[in-house]
């Protein structure tokens, strides 16, 4: 894998190509690092209430239990190392 980060002068950049990735498929991304860094500070995190109306009561219960039990046994573990 080759990974570089460059600072491009115009709106033309040169690859070269490793002999041993010749015939297989690459992945090229370009994409501005600023850019990146912007785009997950603006996201908003989801919360239960996000859902609220798009599961079943069923599946919302089964959900909600679940979510109890693995904080529960998270809680559990964290206060057995300490």
């Amino acid at each position: 894998m080759i990974k570089a980060i460059a600072i491009p002068q115009n709106n033309s950049y040169n690859l070269t190509i490793p002999n041993s990735y010749i015939g297989r498929k690459v992945e090229i991304l370009v994409y501005a690092l600023d850019e990146i860094t912007e785009e997950k500070a603006t996201l908003p995190k989801k919360t239960m209430g996000d859902f609220w109306g798009i599961l079943s009561d069923a599946s919302a219960t089964e959900l909600h239990k679940q979510l109890e039990e693995g904080r529960n046994s998270w809680e559990e573990r964290l206060n057995k190392q300490f």
